[in-house]
């Protein structure tokens, strides 16, 4: 007969290891869920308390997904070809002169995306700048280029994907990121 947990009336997860990675389950506390993320009758049901886990996860994922459907429109042309690009590298390293494809610095990023897409920019923040057409913050558009500093002084650089969020490789130590842009002081280029 199995091990019941006594807070769900479930199995007990037995200790046992993936051979193939020898990763132990042991780790993975079975634990009780509000009655919002897992319905009482799935858990009167007599689901595994795993199913319950992903259902839960599955609902809260499906939640995220129809609100960003709903919050903001899919970009087109060769600005949301950019985005979709750069999205594409999320997770990716930070590495300084990095330009792709396996890790990336901030203008090597935009110089990657670019020139997937046949445009070709310099890999450097200030050259960068210095090469595209210069737009006000309101006329702003999705792959358009957003630069922190001044003319001349350019400091990082990211990929306006609209919503006021832009994609960027921060610095050392983080990854390809979608991240608010955090300041009303920046300059904006498009390619």
């Amino acid at each position: 007969m199995p091990v019941l947990n006594p807070a769900l009336k479930q199995p007990a997860l037995a200790a046992a290891s993936d051979p193939a990675t020898g990763v132990s389950n042991s780790a993975v506390a079975p634990t009780a869920y509000p009655t919002a993320a897992v319905s009482a009758g799935a858990r009167s049901a007599g689901l595994p308390l795993l199913r319950q886990r992903f259902a839960a996860l599955l609902l809260a994922l499906t939640a995220i997904v129809a609100v960003g459907a709903c919050s903001a429109p899919r970009p087109s042309g060769i600005g949301g070809q950019a985005v979709a690009i750069a999205a594409q590298q999320q997770g990716k390293p930070y590495v300084w002169a990095a330009a792709g494809p396996y890790a990336f610095d901030c203008s090597g990023l935009t110089m990657y995306v670019y020139g997937r897409l046949g445009r070709s920019i310099p890999h450097n923040t200030n050259s960068q700048y210095a090469a595209v057409a210069h737009i006000s913050q309101g006329a702003k558009a999705p792959g358009d280029l957003i630069f922190f500093g001044s003319p001349g002084n350019v400091y990082h650089v990211g990929i306006y994907a609209g919503g006021n969020m832009m994609w960027h490789a921060p610095h050392s130590g983080t990854v390809v990121q979608l991240a608010p842009i955090w300041t009303s002081d920046y300059l904006v280029g498009r390619v």
